[in-house]
């Protein structure tokens, strides 16, 4: 399921917040999602690395949060990309009994730093079902 995120004032369009799930067993290893996720981003190679990732718990809830920003590579796996500029991400994946849950969250970067607090409080009211 994927939401639109309304644009910050000045940015040009808004973000979106994607919500995957693809069962048990499914969705890929956990890390080789997030390099896969900090892979659609270029940085300015001179600049300090933005790339972000904790790993947490929310309740009993194994959460892995990252963030980064940079030029986007927005588009379907498997066709042609758009280079988006100034864009960011913050995601989260929830290790749930039933296998990952993955929160992404992707924009310019104005929106995203302005939707943060929503979906850090978003991320911290997950709940663990068994």
């Amino acid at each position: 399921m994927t939401y639109k995120i309304p644009a910050a004032q000045g940015d040009p369009e808004p973000g979106e917040m994607a919500v995957f799930y693809f069962g048990p067993g499914q969705g890929g290893a956990i890390d080789s999602n997030v390099q896969r996720w900090f892979g659609q981003f270029d940085r300015d190679p001179k600049a300090p690395n933005p790339e972000k990732q904790e790993k947490t718990k929310v309740g009993s809830l194994p959460v892995t949060i990252v963030a980064t920003e940079g030029t986007y590579a927005s588009g379907m796996p498997g066709s042609s990309m758009t280079p988006k500029a100034g864009w960011a991400l913050k995601g989260a994946i929830a290790e749930g009994a039933k296998g990952p849950v993955f929160f992404k969250l992707v924009g310019p970067k104005k929106t995203v730093a302005a939707a943060g607090a929503d979906f850090d409080a978003f991320v911290k009211s997950l709940k663990k079902i068994e």
